[in-house]
């Protein structure tokens, strides 16, 4: 589990297909201390740390992974949002990510409101009902706030700070993220449905539709 709270941006050093592609990425978080098998979130994937050397380490993506991400398009020289999995005894700063990538989407529109950068990313009708407005979403790694959310499309806002800290800037309209949904929004849509199916014609959850699902707000 990790906080969606990068502590590093590495470089993608070599790229082996195969059965499993395997990723070399360069990295100041001190690889030589990474245990063989614990988990890492790379652009917002968890994957499984497999061998470290100087201040690189190796994962392997499996098939599915890259069905599900964009990990296959990484080329030797990208660069990725890196996090180490979460500790009990540190701070939840961002908000709790699993590294399960639910949708890889598009970024619509970009623009600039003083020293921030604002993005609209796509939204599949699958995924809509996760998103609430001021609610919390995942873009390659990175916990951000959503700020709006529409029938196909959501925003957010960069900060100077995010900007400069992860990949998220770096992309082009057209490109793609990696997004997770709020797992706690999964939890509640799922509940939701279970007893009161959605109308087709709303946007998402509401504060209604929390009340009703037995989540107290008052």
């Amino acid at each position: 589990m990790f906080t969606g709270l990068v502590q590093d941006v590495g470089t993608v050093e070599r790229v082996l297909p195969g059965p499993m592609t395997t990723l070399w990425i360069r990295t100041a978080l001190g690889a030589g201390e990474f245990a063989p098998g614990e988990s890492i979130c790379v652009s917002g994937a968890c994957l499984t740390v497999v061998e470290r050397a100087g201040d690189q380490f190796r994962v392997d993506a499996a098939p599915e992974t890259l069905r599900r991400t964009t990990l296959g398009e990484l080329r030797s020289g990208s660069r990725v949002n890196l996090e180490r999995a979460l500790r009990l005894s540190d701070r939840l700063g961002g908000h709790l990510v699993l590294g399960h990538v639910d949708g890889v989407l598009p970024l619509l529109s970009r623009g600039n409101e003083g020293g921030s950068v604002l993005l609209e990313v796509g939204l599949t009708p699958e995924l809509a009902p996760l998103f609430i407005e001021k609610g919390s979403v995942t873009l390659d790694g990175v916990s951000l706030t959503v700020n709006t959310v529409g029938e196909d499309r959501f925003g957010v806002q960069l900060i100077p700070e995010t900007q400069a800290r992860t990949t998220l800037a770096d992309r082009a309209v057209g490109e793609r993220y990696n997004v997770e949904a709020d797992v706690i929004g999964k939890y509640v849509a799922r509940l939701h449905a279970a007893h009161a199916p959605r109308p087709a014609s709303s946007g998402g959850l509401t504060v209604d539709m929390l009340r009703a699902a037995g989540f107290g707000l008052d």
